[in-house]
C-alpha cells in the first residue's frame, strides 16, 4: 500500500510516491503541454509504477488554492479549490486536464489549500497585509522540510519559476510573501511602477506583466515557460552578462526577503531551507553560496530536492490518512 502527492508547478506536474513506512519509492513529472494536449495521462503514468487500488491515499495541490481553507476530500471541493484561475501566472490547462482526470479515477483524494486572507491559521498582520500569500504546493514543501529538519522556526524559501518564502513558528506557518510582490524567480517576479504604467496604458495585462517579471525580464528571454529556466543557465554558462545580472539578482531579492522574514520573526530561528530548481542547485550557480553572501552565514541553512513539494504532499496524505488533524496549523477536514 502507498500514498501519493502531487505538486502543481509552473512548469509541470511532479507526482512523488512513497511506502507505508515513509520511504520515498519513486518521482515523475510531466509536461502542463503535453496533459493539455492529451499526448499524456496523469493516471496512466501512475500506473506504471503502483497498482492504483494501492493507493490509500492521494493528497493533490492546484493553482492559488484560493478558493478552500482546511484540507478537504476532493468530492468537498467546489471550482478545484479557487477562486478564479485569472491572475495565476501562465495559464495552459495543463494542471486542469490532469485535477479532472483524479477526480474521475476514483482514487481516495484529499486537496492542500493555498495561503491567502481568509487562511484562519495565520498571522492576522500577514492576513491583512496579503490577498494571497502562496499557492498551495508551497505548504507541501514546508510540510517536506518541516519533517526533514526537525525545525519548529524556520524559513522556507522555494526558488524557482515562482520564489516564494515561507515563515514558521513554533510548527505553524505563520505567513509568506508571494513572487508578484516580493522575490524574483526566473518567470514569476514583483509588478513595479514600469509596469504599472504599462498595464494602466493597456500595452499588457496585470497577468503578463507578473508572468514576465522574473530574471527572464532582464535576461530579456522570451520563449515557453518549460523552456526558459535552461535558455537561462544556458546563457549563464555561456558568459551572457544579461543572464549573469538576472541571476544575481534574483539571488538579492531573495535574500532581502529572507531577512526582512527574519527580521519581524518573534522566535530566534534555527534555519533556513532552501528548494525548488534553482534553490536546490549547485551547478552552474550555487545558489546556496551566493546567498551566503546576503546572509554571511547567520543561518544554518539545509537543501531539499526539487521533488520536495510532491513527497510534502504525499507525507500529508500519509499523517491525514493516520487522523493527524492538522498540517502546520492548518485544519483536515
Amino acid at each position: 500500500m502507498v500514498f501519493v502527492g502531487m505538486d502543481h508547478g509552473t512548469t509541470g506536474i511532479t507526482f512523488g510516491i512513497m511506502s507505508d513506512n515513509g520511504e520515498s519509492i519513486e518521482s515523475f513529472k510531466i509536461d502542463r503541454e503535453d496533459t493539455k494536449a492529451g499526448k499524456v495521462s496523469a493516471i496512466d503514468e501512475l500506473s506504471k509504477i503502483v497498482n492504483l487500488d494501492e493507493i490509500k491515499l492521494m493528497a493533490i495541490t492546484y493553482g492559488m488554492g484560493d478558493g478552500i481553507t482546511s484540507i478537504l476530500p476532493i468530492e468537498k471541493v467546489k471550482n478545484r479549490g479557487i477562486l478564479s484561475i485569472e491572475g495565476a501566472g501562465k495559464i495552459t490547462g495543463g494542471g486542469t486536464s490532469v485535477y479532472t482526470e483524479i477526480e474521475k479515477s476514483g482514487i481516495p483524494t484529499i486537496v492542500i489549500p493555498g495561503l491567502h486572507k481568509d487562511s484562519p491559521s495565520l498571522d492576522p498582520l500577514f492576513r491583512a497585509a496579503y490577498s494571497h500569500q502562496a499557492s498551495s504546493e508551497k505548504v507541501s514543501i514546508c510540510y517536506n522540510a518541516f519533517l526533514a529538519t526537525k525545525w519548529e522556526n524556520m524559513i522556507v524559501a522555494d526558488i524557482s519559476s515562482n520564489s516564494v518564502n515561507i515563515l514558521i513558528e513554533d510548527g505553524t506557518i505563520r505567513g509568506a510573501i508571494d513572487a508578484c510582490i516580493g522575490a524574483m524567480g526566473v518567470v514569476h517576479g514583483p509588478i513595479d511602477l514600469e509596469m504599472i504604467r504599462k498595464i494602466d496604458e493597456g500595452e499588457i495585462t496585470a497577468n503578463e506583466a507578473f508572468s514576465t517579471a522574473g530574471a527572464v525580464k532582464i535576461a530579456n528571454i522570451n520563449d515557453k515557460v518549460a523552456f526558459m529556466k535552461d535558455t537561462l543557465l544556458n546563457n549563464y554558462k555561456e558568459y551572457d552578462k544579461n543572464a549573469k545580472l538576472a541571476i544575481d539578482t534574483m539571488v538579492f531579492t531573495v535574500a532581502m526577503e529572507i531577512i526582512g522574514l527574519a527580521g519581524i520573526a518573534n522566535n530566534t530561528l534555527e534555519g533556513v531551507v532552501l528548494t525548488g530548481s534553482i534553490g536546490s542547485m549547485k551547478f552552474p550557480v550555487d545558489f546556496e553560496k551566493s546567498l551566503n553572501k546576503y546572509l554571511k552565514n547567520k543561518f544554518k541553512i539545509v537543501i531539499l530536492p526539487s521533488t520536495s513539494g510532491a513527497f510534502g504532499s504525499a507525507e500529508i496524505a500519509k499523517d491525514v490518512y493516520n487522523r493527524k488533524e492538522d498540517i502546520l496549523g492548518i485544519k483536515v477536514d
